[in-house]
C-alpha cells in the first residue's frame, strides 16, 4: 500500500498542474504614509446615467440637468451636472486611499460649470494632520479640474482617517 502511494505521489508530483497559489520571499512594497503636501487624484467622466440616477437619489429635478435647450437659454453650453454629484469625488478619493474613513466637513466654491461628457479630475492635497485618540484629523484642500485645467470647484474638507497608511483601493467608475 505503501509503495502504491508513493508512485502515486510520485506520478501526481510530475504532471503538469496549473500552479494556483504562488509564494514569493520579496516583502511586500512598504506602505506609503499620508504627509502633509501630499495629493490624491481621481478622475471621472460624469455620463446621462450619472445625473440620471444622482436626480433620483437627491431628488434634485432641476431641468438644466435635463433639457439641453433650457440650460443653453439660461447661459450654459448644454445640460449640467450637479456640483454636489462633481464634489462627491472628494470623499471617493479619500475613502478609496482610507477605507472607513468618516467625512467631517466640506466647503465647496463653484467655479465653472461641469457638463454631461465631461472629464473631471478631483484632486485632495493635504493640509493639515493632527492625531487624536489613535485616529488622525486631516484638513485637504480639495478642487476639481475640467480638462485637467479649469478648475470648476475648489474648497476644503476634513475627514478622520483610521491610520495614515494609505492602501489603493480598486474604485470601479
Amino acid at each position: 500500500m505503501l509503495s502504491r502511494n508513493r508512485m502515486l505521489i510520485r506520478s501526481l508530483l510530475s504532471s503538469s498542474f496549473p500552479c494556483t497559489r504562488s509564494f514569493s520571499e520579496t516583502a511586500p512594497p512598504p506602505r506609503k504614509f499620508l504627509e502633509t503636501g501630499d495629493t490624491l487624484r481621481q478622475t471621472r467622466i460624469f455620463t446621462n446615467e450619472d445625473v440620471t440616477e444622482y436626480s433620483k437619489a437627491s431628488l434634485d429635478s432641476n431641468p438644466l440637468h435635463f433639457d439641453s435647450e433650457l440650460a443653453r437659454n439660461a447661459g450654459f453650453e448644454d445640460r449640467l451636472v450637479h456640483g454636489m454629484l462633481v464634489a462627491a469625488l472628494f470623499p471617493r478619493i479619500i475613502a478609496s486611499h482610507f477605507p472607513g474613513a468618516i467625512y467631517v466637513s466640506q466647503s465647496l466654491h463653484y467655479k465653472s460649470p461641469v457638463y454631461v461628457g465631461d472629464a473631471v479630475a478631483g484632486e485632495v492635497q493635504v493640509t493639515n494632520i493632527r492625531e487624536n485618540k489613535s485616529r488622525y484629523i486631516v484638513k485637504f484642500s480639495t478642487k476639481c479640474f475640467k480638462n485637467d485645467k479649469l478648475l470648476v470647484i475648489d474648497g476644503e474638507a476634513v475627514a478622520i482617517l483610521p491610520t495614515l497608511a494609505a492602501e489603493k483601493v480598486n474604485v470601479v467608475d
